[in-house]
Order: structure tokens, then sequence, then C-alpha cells
């Protein structure tokens, strides 16, 4: 189905959060202050490889107005953070290992007391050499972040006999593909406000991916129990992977219980662009054999990706990359080597793509390289390869079958854009240094954390006494539109009107943990979620207004505003009358559900179970006088499964595609010797609806085998992957010039123009 407004018809709703947002009127986290407020700053590294060899606090401390100076030794629990491994100091103790580092921070009465507090805390650094080249920080003779070494972490996969299948390849091509420091660029940089309470508790108001995470972190800091921490994190301005870690909490965090007031923390861009995360760059050399037919005999990978100084998410970041540089295709024989090596760069981490950016970007190129070589056209050559329905995952591990692959084939295999390319239908360009052509690429994306990885799910209806449905959940809402789609499934689901309808999310206090909020699997478990609860709670609905009302439970039915007959759907007792007499009895209306995200039986950790398709098709045109490429026309053929939100849908392709031609064309947070050079959105260049002013269809392919249970799959990054190696092969085709670095160069594509 071609997914528009018009063919969604009534399923086309207003988003619930969408007109506070766009009107300006919601409140986010970091818009929020208390009287009382003190304004907390963090002092960073001007180094990005030191020693310290000490800290003088005392002026700031002595400055009027300035409640607090904390540095390591004022961490009362473990000064470290980090999901997977707590690496990360909250305070550097002796050492700085990037110019993002933290070394003190500081309360003070306002924005001017606190700068002139960190100006005046002096730090007495030793320079140590910089690393900041991943090849070179893992050779014998780098200077050393660690004692240990600089390699972070290994992985690797093969399978069959990788020298006979090049010897049997009739073309090979070897290749190195580079991508960007791209910077998720969310319109809230980091912040919250941090309130201690009487009671000795401490609430965080501060944007998350996982508050349930960030509370166990915060308990390991601040060495208090869980109990005593509540994170409210919802709603986000933007998030994208980068906020999925803790930022800012752990300062405000100390701060607020050094003082005992509020502290309000909040990044200026260049605090957010020095500290924040920002996708791993990747080199990622390639060597791929093809036979005489198109088949492909061999495949070698290696992946090396800068991590930056501390662990973050980066294994499971590379874990993903080895995967999915096998990606979608048929292989006789594999050879995956990958490494992450820790540098005194920017740190890396969760991204939206999660590694398969890069690795899509370099399988595709070779796969474009490849058809050149065969004199075949590109997309048939994909159809040769492509894995079956009832083939394993990437890693040979069994996955939830779904005939997406060949789905998405053949609706770009039929679309008007690619039939371009043979019809020879595109009006000629407006200019002779314009140059016009059309690529595709094909992704296979997982979703879930895959095996070996806690991935809890799970959420919980109730009815309230003022006769509302409650859906609680622990999820976060950060532009994605998660209180959208779970408002759509509750109406299409249950039957329930939006005025029945209120969504907890959020509040560490009140919601389950339901799992993080990232690896494209909210939507998926919500939908799993509901389909659970729906049982459980209209039976206890209906045997409640059965009680009340002296008719059998299997008369009645659930709708718009309350129980209505199931003849004549005439309303019998409303939802707020059910709830009263629920509440005289004592009785409270509720189901819960806990499961987990489903995952491949298998011991290969970060094996996935669940996997979207996308095929992706661009027209470009390429300036040959600018070096500009402007993308005028795209199609995404997305198997996902069935649509939950059509404008959710969209969005996520749209804004997904989005976020791809800044890596594919702009985005690139340039370092030199550790530094940022790129410090500021004015020389950080971000794609603005001018650029993506092209028209964008999608075509919503929902089919799934028969009896399959998992339901919608993840979608919240396939949008973002494959555009980036369609773009390369339009500008192939545009300028017969092959792109192996992202992003784009616009010197490569310059040509001399005669008049």
């Amino acid at each position: 189905m071609l997914l528009n407004r018009m063919t969604s018809g009534r399923r086309w709703r207003i988003r619930p959060d969408g007109p506070a947002k766009v009107t300006g009127e919601l409140e986010y986290l970091t818009d929020l202050s208390l009287p009382n407020m003190l304004i907390g700053r963090v002092l960073r590294s001007t180094h990005p490889h030191a020693l310290i060899r000490g800290i003088d606090v005392s002026k700031a401390l002595a400055l009027p107005g300035v409640h607090a100076v904390l540095t390591a030794k004022d961490v009362p629990g473990l000064n470290r953070f980090g999901i997977a491994r707590p690496d990360y100091p909250v305070f550097c103790e002796d050492r700085v290992r990037f110019i993002g580092d933290a070394v003190a921070a500081v309360a003070a009465d306002s924005d001017e007391l606190a700068e002139l507090a960190l100006a005046a805390i002096e730090v007495d650094y030793e320079p140590l050499p910089v690393v900041d080249d991943p090849e070179r920080a893992i050779l014998a003779d780098s200077p050393l972040l660690y004692p240990e070494g600089n390699v972070f972490h290994r992985n690797d996969y093969k399978f069959g006999d990788i020298e006979a299948g090049f010897a049997e390849a009739a073309h090979i091509v070897e290749e190195t593909y580079s991508t960007p420091r791209q910077m998720h660029t969310y319109m809230e940089t980091e912040g919250g406000l941090f309130v201690p309470g009487e009671d000795g508790r401490l609430t965080a108001y501060s944007p998350t991916q996982h508050g349930f995470m960030d509370r166990m972190q915060l308990a390991r800091i601040l060495a208090k129990p869980e109990a005593e921490i509540r994170v409210v994190s919802s709603p986000i301005g933007g998030s994208f992977g980068g906020k999925d870690e803790l930022n800012v909490q752990p300062y405000g965090a100390l701060l607020a219980l050094a003082t005992g007031r509020p502290v309000k923390l909040h990044n200026s861009r260049w605090e957010s662009v020095r500290a924040g995360l920002k996708r791993h760059p990747m080199k990622i050399t390639m060597k791929t054999g093809v036979d005489a037919e198109g088949r492909l005999v061999a495949h070698r990978a290696y992946v090396i990706a800068d991590k930056g100084p501390y662990s973050t998410l980066g294994a499971e970041v590379l874990n993903f990359a080895t995967e999915h540089v096998v990606g979608p295709y048929r292989f006789k024989a594999v050879d995956v080597d990958t490494v992450s090596a820790f540098t005194n760069n920017g740190m890396s981490g969760e991204f939206r793509g999660f590694g398969g950016n890069q690795a899509i970007f370099a399988l595709e190129g070779q796969l474009d390289r490849l058809a050149a070589l065969l004199g075949m056209d590109p997309w048939e050559l994909r159809r040769r390869n492509l894995r079956r329905a009832e083939d394993p995952g990437p890693l040979g591990q069994p996955i939830s079958v779904t005939g997406g692959a060949g789905q998405t084939w053949g609706s770009l295999a039929e679309s008007a854009l690619w039939r371009k390319r043979s019809e020879r239908s595109t009006p000629a360009p407006s200019a002779p240094w314009i140059k016009r052509g059309i690529g595709a690429a094909y992704v296979m994306h997982a979703s879930g954390l895959g095996v070996g990885i806690p991935d809890p799910a799970g959420g919980r209806l109730q009815l309230r006494i003022d006769g509302k449905i409650e859906a609680v959940f622990g999820y976060e809402e950060f532009g994605q539109g998660l209180i959208a789609s779970l408002m759509q499934m509750l109406i299409e689901m249950f039957g329930f009107s939006e005025r029945d309808i209120v969504i907890t999310i959020g509040d560490t206090d009140v919601v389950p943990d339901s799992g993080s909020t990232t690896a494209s699997r909210a939507t998926s478990m919500m939908w799993q979620s509901l389909r659970r609860l729906r049982g459980p709670f209209v039976g206890k609905l209906l045997e409640e207004a059965s009680g009340a009302l002296g008719l059998p439970a299997e008369t009645l039915a659930i709708g718009e505003g309350g129980i209505r007959g199931a003849g004549d759907d005439r309303l019998l007792i409303s939802y707020a009358g059910l709830a009263a007499l629920a509440e005289t009895a004592g009785r409270q209306i509720a189901a819960q559900t806990h499961f987990t995200y489903p995952t491949s039986p298998v011991d290969r950790v970060g094996a996935h179970y669940m996997y979207s398709y996308a095929a992706v098709a661009v027209e470009v045109e390429v300036n040959t006088l600018t070096g500009r490429v402007h993308v005028a026309e795209q199609y995404h053929a997305v198997a996902a499964g069935p649509v939950v939100n059509p404008q959710g849908y969209l969005g996520q392709i749209e804004g997904g595609g989005s976020m791809a031609l800044g890596f594919a064309l702009t985005e690139d947070a340039v370092m030199s010797g550790g530094h940022y050079l790129t410090k500021n959105l004015d020389t950080y260049l971000v794609p603005t609806i001018v650029e993506q002013n092209g028209c964008v269809t999608v075509d919503a392919i929902e089919e799934l085998p028969e009896g399959d249970e998992h339901g919608p799959r993840g979608l919240g990054e396939l949008g973002s992957v494959g555009l980036a190696p369609a773009i390369a092969e339009a500008v192939y085709q545009a300028t017969g010039k092959r792109v192996n670095k992202l992003p784009i160069d616009p010197a490569q594509l310059q040509e001399p123009f005669c008049f």
C-alpha cells in the first residue's frame, strides 16, 4: 500500500502531543524551573589526553553565590557510569582522555556566577601524547590510553572456504569505505532539573531512553537505594540514541544533594558537541567475489571503529556492524573481522541504526561495483543473492520468518522511479552542468537487543476512578510518536475513544519496567503487550459490568464511553460509573503483563531474531560546478508488518531519510588532534526542509506469514540506513564517479566548465 494521508483514510489522526509541540506550549524537562533553584555547570578538560597533577577549587568556593564545587573525592559511590560497562568517570581523578571529560562541577545562584566559578578552578595538567587515529591506536608502538591496551572490543564471523570462494570468482571488488562522526543534533540539548526531597529522595527530571537504567546507575554513583531515586524522563526534544547513556544526570544529582536545593543543568550546543555521543566513525575494507552467473561466492570484511575513550555501548554497536556487513545476502563463504579502538577523540556511542548504517553503506557499494563488472542490472544482482524467507539470519541463526526480502525487492523493481532508468522518461536537466542519476540499496535491519542482553517488555492497563482507561508503560516519548501509536492501538484494538484514554509513561515511580526505548522495539512491544492484556483486562471490565447490570457478560461489549450491549451497541454503563462501583466494592480493575523480547535460540551474544526489510531508490541531481548533490526523489519499500500508525510510520521513514541525507551529504563533526573543529551548527550542516524538498513515496508492505504472532516489526531506524548507499550509486550513475567516503566531498564531483 502506498502510504499517505489519502490511503490512510480515517486512520490518519492528529497525534495527541502534536498541537502543543508545534505551538511551543509543551514544556520539555529542560524547560522546568523551581523557586530557590541553583544553576549547575561542569568543568571539562582542556586537553584530549593529560595527567591531572592537582585541582584547586578554593577560589571558586570563595565566590559569594557559589554553593558547591565538587570533584571526584565528593562522589559517595561508584565514580563511573555506563550501561554495559561502567568505565566513564563522573569526574576524572588523575587523568583525562578526551576534551569532554569532567573534572569538577559547580552550583551557583546564576549562570554568570557558575561560569565565574568554573573559570576560578585551577587544574594542573601534564599533557600526554594524543591518540587520534584508531588504526594507529591498535599498533604496538601507540601510546596507551589504558595499561591493557587500546583495543576495546573485537568480533568476528566466518563460514565456508573463503580462499576457495575467491578462487572461484569471476570478478572481485576490493574497496575501503569511510563514514563520518555524525552528531545527533537534537533540538533539546542534554539537561535536566534535579530536586532533593525532604524525605531524602531525589527526583531527576532529565531526558533519557530508559529511566530505570538511569535510576540504577545513579543509585551506584550516589550510594543510595534505587527506591530513593525517581527519574521522570518524558517528553524529550529528540534523542536518536544520544541520550541513552547518562550525560548531565550525575552532576545534577550530586550538586542537588550537596546543596539541598534544586539544581538545573542544560548544556549549550558547544557543550553538547564537546561531551555528547556521536555515531562511530568506521573504516570498512571489503573484498567480495562473484561468479559469472552473479552469485556471491566470497565476502571478506574488516571493520575498524573509532570508539573514543570510554565504552558506552560500543561493543554492542560493533557486534551489530559485524552482523550487518553480511546483511541480507547469501554468500558461499564469509570472513568478517571487526575491532573497536580506544582513542582520545570524541565519544562514540548509540545512534539511530546502531552500526548498521556504516555496514550497509559499504556492503551495498560492493554490490553496485560487482554489478558494473558483470554488466548486470544492480537490482537483478541483488535478487539473485537475496536471503529467502526460510533462510537463517546473517550469523546463521534462526530468525522470524517473513517474505519481506522478496516483497520489497519486487516493490522497488515495479516503482515508477526505478522504471525511469530503462524508460529514459526523465526530463532533460535544467542546465548542462546538472547531471542526473538513479540508484538503489537494500536493507535488512534487526530490532531488539539480541541474544544475551536483558530485554524486558511489558505494561499495564487500569480503570481509574475518574473513568479513564490508563495505559501505563515504561517507554519514553522523544518525538518518534510513541504516544500517538499507543493511542491508535488502544482505539483500534479495544474500541475505546480518544476521550476514554490516559497514557502514563516516563516516571519510574509509577510505570513498570518496559525495557529501553531503543533498538526499534517500543511499538512492537506495546503491540505485544496490548495483545496479551486485552483478554484479562476486558474480562475484568465485563465481569464488573455484568454484576452491576445483572446481565450475562457475553451479552456485553466494551466500546466508546463505556460498556455497551453486544447486540445493539447501546451504552449501558459508563466507564466512570463502572469505576465508581468497583471503588465502592474495593475492587481494582487492572491487568499487567511482563515478558521479554523474542530472541534466537543460539548462544551468540547480540544475534537477532526479528528483522525488517527495506528497499530504497533515489534520483539525484549533481551540480558539477559546485559538486553539490540534491536528492530529487525517494522511493522506500518497507516490510515491517502491519502499519500501527500511518502518520508515525511515514514520519519514521521520512525523518530517518532526512537524517541519512546529512550522513551522506553534509554532516561530520570534524576533529583534529583530539579537538573538535566543528563546534556549532554554523559549521555542522544539518539538512533542512530545503534539502528535504523532493517527493518521498513509501510503500508499506504489511503482509506477514500466516500464523505469525510477532506483529509489527521495528521501524524506527530503518529509514536512516539505506539512503546513503542509494545516493552513492545514483551519483555514480550521474557522473561516473564512485564514492567511498561520507559525507560526499563536493570537490570530488566538481568538473571544469567551458563556456
